[in-house]
């Protein structure tokens, strides 16, 4: 279920994706909500491109530490790749 900031409070989020599309951002919160996943989104920057870097907008999720290893394992299930 997507939650506010203030559902992290005292606690550091660890990331745990960045969606570069929009319609992936979309997709992964239906994933997450529909496993029971307490999550957060926010809208970010990173730097994209092998070649030609620029700076791009991205979709960052992020979950408390103790549902980080729940949500990895549900990220590899269905085919992403979770960030590090």
């Amino acid at each position: 279920m997507k939650r506010e900031a203030d559902y992290f409070a005292g606690t550091e989020p660890e990331l745990i994706f960045v969606a570069k599309r929009l319609s992936n951002a979309v997709e992964l919160e239906s994933v997450l909500t529909g496993a029971g996943i307490d999550y957060a989104v926010d809208v970010d920057e990173y730097e994209g491109g092998t070649i030609f870097k620029s700076m791009r907008v991205g979709a960052f999720f992020y979950v408390r530490p103790e549902a980080r290893e729940a949500a990895v394992e549900l990220l590899l299930e269905k085919g992403y790749v979770p960030a590090k």
